[in-house]
């Protein structure tokens, strides 16, 4: 499917079986992402709750080799069209577990205003809960989030348009670790 398909494909009012979901999750999903898409591997993001969008264009990026991930890219690879939007509406479907990181108040007002200069809300939602096709940040684990900063900085993670290449640039390593603590200790709304 090429990149312009795949946003009149989302934007289509295609009815998609989240049970159908529910059974590729359990066959395919489920091990490394967690029976509910509440994922209990540090390194491994949560796909409760993500929006639909956001999902079906992450999973095309693995398919097409847009976004590389050795453990994702196989599986992505035997994923049809139809499968990306099952997946989709089943994990849309399901609840997000409470964050369970806490951080401190000054910790905390340093990342928010990181996330102000850095205009993290604008893509992201005002709880950094995400919108139409950009991810839900709120509640992932640290690692994740801090894995997947370090790649933008470094230019080694996948990034459509380049926004988030260009966000995390200037972040320092310190920047970095403050902002995925404080991201992964905030629970969605």
């Amino acid at each position: 499917m090429a990149p312009a398909v795949v946003f009149a494909y989302l934007n289509t009012a295609h009815a998609y079986d989240a049970e159908a979901g529910r059974q590729k999750a359990k066959e395919v999903c489920a091990g490394c992402h967690g029976p509910d898409g509440n994922s209990q591997l540090p390194t491994v993001s949560s796909l409760a709750g993500q929006l639909p969008r956001y999902l079906i264009l992450a999973l095309y990026q693995f398919r097409s080799g847009h976004r590389k991930s050795e453990q994702m890219t196989p599986f992505a690879a035997e994923l049809s069209d139809e499968d990306l939007g099952n997946l989709a509406a089943y994990y849309a479907a399901q609840t997000p577990a409470p964050a369970a990181r806490s951080t401190d108040a000054q910790k905390a007002a340093a990342a928010r205003h990181l996330v102000e200069v850095d205009h993290c809300t604008q893509c992201h939602g005002p709880y950094l809960a995400g919108q139409e096709h950009v991810p839900r940040l709120a509640g992932q684990h640290f690692e994740y989030l801090q894995q997947q900063l370090q790649g933008f900085k470094a230019g080694t993670r996948g990034d459509i348009d380049g926004n988030m290449t260009s966000a995390a640039e200037p972040l320092s390593d310190s920047d970095i670790d403050l902002l995925a603590e404080y991201i992964s200790s905030l629970s969605t709304p």
